[in-house]
């Protein structure tokens, strides 16, 4: 049976001062409800965005402790089981967003849910994509607000990071203080009007620390198919490199590919992807397939 944190308990920056609640084992289950990332202050499409309270934005549940989890410690999340309301909601903001200097208008927009689409204004079936955008741990010094993205997880917004996978974390305090947020029903790469199908949701996972994998260049992703490399940076160049670097550096010092092989493999089978580019910081992920991993008779844990 999983323990359970209600989305009362939430906190809106990663920082290393934060006060758990909740203490668990490595591999014992949690259950997070989460809010929206407005936290439910939109509640129908008479609602704009301007009359939100800005202090309550992309809220986290949590903060789990992590017992054994030390500084330096690699960190693994379990993405057990990730669901949301039947319910979305989209919003558009002048001056915000990829778009933002060409809208004029703000607009609230709610979206059913049902099966395995999202509905858009009652006509345009989307497919269902569960994600979860804020999602991470505190750092070592600094307080990040949880809409910002960096070596802690944070607001990666990051496709990815679904039910089924599996995300690694460096541990910054005793403890990890990990949290998650911010989930949609469906998001494209980009979140181009800083917004995907926001909606509330619950989060089941595990936690468990892998010596192994010390020292990993993260944030790090695992599904089924793709290892991938996350970076943020105040430009899209510099996340990208980011990126780049962080998957050389996994496959030559983790794999044990050959610099030259590395590069020429990335060039071949990988793929360099954008997150998202409307927050203070931009968000690219390099993606490695497992399958070529295999070949390598190389496990990631």
């Amino acid at each position: 049976m999983s323990k359970k944190i209600s989305r009362d308990n939430v906190f809106f920056a990663f920082h290393p001062d934060l006060e758990p609640v909740l203490y668990v084992n490595q591999g014992e289950e949690v259950l997070l409800e989460t809010h929206d990332c407005f936290e439910g202050q939109l509640k129908s499409d008479r609602d704009l965005i301007d009359q939100l309270d800005w202090d309550h934005i992309n809220p986290a549940t949590g903060p789990v402790y992590i017992e054994g989890a030390k500084p330096g410690d690699t960190l693994r999340i379990d993405l057990l089981e990730v669901k949301t309301a039947n319910h979305s909601i989209m919003v558009t903001l002048p001056g915000e967003g990829a778009l933002g200097e060409s809208i004029s208008e703000m607009e609230t927009t709610f979206l059913t849910v049902e099966d395995d689409t999202v509905t858009f204004k009652n006509k345009i079936k989307v497919p269902k994509n569960i994600m979860i955008g804020v999602i991470g741990v505190a750092p070592e010094e600094e307080k990040i607000p949880n809409g910002t993205p960096g070596a802690h997880g944070g607001n990666m917004d990051c496709s990815l990071i679904n039910e089924g996978a599996s995300i690694y974390f460096t541990v910054g305090v005793e403890g990890a203080l990990f949290g998650a947020g911010d989930l949609h029903s469906a998001m494209g790469d980009g979140e181009i009007v800083i917004c995907g199908a926001e909606a509330p949701g619950e989060v089941r996972f595990t936690a468990k620390i892998v010596d192994s994998l010390k020292g990993l260049p993260t944030p790090f992703i695992r599904n089924s198919d793709v290892v991938a490399t996350v970076f943020s940076a105040p430009t899209i160049d510099e996340a990208a490199d980011g990126a780049i670097q962080a998957m050389s550096s996994f496959l030559t010092n983790f794999v044990k590919i050959p610099l030259n092989d590395a590069g020429m493999l990335m060039s071949l089978a990988g793929n360099l992807k954008i997150c998202q580019i409307v927050d203070p910081e931009k968000t690219v992920r390099f993606e490695f397939p497992i399958s070529i991993l295999d070949q390598y008779d190389y496990s990631l844990d």
